[in-house]
């Protein structure tokens, strides 16, 4: 199956509700629709004569030397895709080599996911995202769990001061998720009501204090994602960034933003090299991969596609997408004339509207 067909195969098994929520952005989803559009402009020339036979296609990501170039970025709610839920992504992301990334709104503990990965490769990736927390206390018990489990990095979420507002989920009446469904993440929190989890809270007043504090609390290294702005990037690396993640949070947020690959390069060329760059927002195969890599990424992160393949065949569905678009860029950078990820570079990417 091709992934439109994952796709496809998802909606007609997901409950309309959950399909609308997983597919769904902020507003009109302009920016939704804006960041599939967007690989659509770009356009590689290749370099000849100068590839291999095998191509080395490994990338060193904190916490994560050797990973695949596709990581699995953080969603919520898997559990709502396939009853085996994060587990089962996982067992897919260990057993394909790629980083997992689960996050705060999971519907299975971070320890959980954690143990599903190390049942299935010896020393599998898995990131914890969470979001900056108003309550210091309650940032820092997240960060205590995320540690005790065996994540290898953090990944702190900072485009979201507010709710993005997301006109399907207000239509439908999805406002809270299903009996026996929780962000279990948020459960033994601080401040929570007993045996119930803690609301995921947001704050426009999270500043970069709060990135300093949470990076006090740790060793673990922490990537900041959500970053569109070059001068955020520059600032995240000054506070001690271990990576800079350009997203706009899959067009769930803000409804006037550029698409993601725009904002790439800027960023790319603020950072310099300092620390890896990641982009998320719109990757769907592999030459759009090796577009992004080209741009100054040093891995993509895929979030949609993952959840169309865990709600289609569960573990085996997540494996299969996985692995689609590590071969499509494998065999787009052999065409590319590449051998590893650095062959390429900025000047093999031009605008389709450009004429040569």
């Amino acid at each position: 199956m091709t992934l439109r067909e994952l796709h496809d195969a998802a909606r007609a098994a997901l409950d309309p509700v959950t399909y609308d929520y997983v597919a769904g952005g902020a507003g009109e989803e302009r920016v939704l629709a804006a960041n599939e559009r967007a690989f659509d402009r770009y356009a590689l020339l290749p370099r000849v004569l100068c590839g291999s036979e095998t191509r080395d296609t490994a990338v060193d990501l904190p916490g994560a030397p050797g990973a695949s170039p596709v990581v699995v970025a953080p969603t919520a709610f898997h559990r709502l895709a396939h009853r085996h839920g994060e587990r089962a992504t996982a067992r897919a992301a260990a057993a394909e080599g790629a980083v997992l990334v689960t996050g705060t709104a999971a519907t299975t503990a971070v320890a959980g996911v954690v143990a599903a990965a190390r049942g299935t490769a010896a020393d599998p990736a898995v990131w914890f995202q969470l979001y900056p927390h108003p309550r210091r206390d309650v940032t820092e018990a997240l960060v205590r769990r995320a540690e005790d489990a065996g994540c290898t990095a953090l990944v702190l979420t900072v485009d979201s001061p507010v709710f993005g507002r997301h006109t399907r989920d207000l239509r439908n009446g999805f406002t809270d998720l299903p009996p026996g469904y929780a962000a279990e993440n948020m459960r033994g929190l601080p401040g929570a009501p007993p045996g119930r989890p803690a609301a995921i809270t947001m704050s426009p007043a999270v500043s970069w204090r709060d990135i300093d504090r949470t990076r006090r609390m740790t060793a673990l290294p922490v990537l900041v994602k959500g970053v569109l702005h070059p001068r955020d990037a520059l600032l995240a690396v000054e506070h001690g960034a271990a990576g800079v993640i350009v997203s706009n949070h899959g067009g769930r947020q803000c409804d006037t933003v550029p698409a993601a690959v725009d904002c790439l390069p800027a960023v790319a060329r603020a950072v310099a090299g300092r620390v890896p760059v990641l982009l998320d927002g719109g990757v769907r195969r592999g030459g759009d991969i090796a577009v992004a890599l080209a741009l100054g990424a040093s891995a993509v992160g895929v979030g949609r596609p993952v959840v169309w393949g865990l709600a289609a065949e569960g573990e085996a569905g997540v494996r299969r997408v996985l692995a689609a678009l590590r071969d499509e860029y494998d065999h787009t950078l052999a065409l590319c004339g590449g051998r590893r990820n650095t062959d390429l570079t900025g000047d093999m990417v031009v605008r389709r509207e450009e004429t040569w």
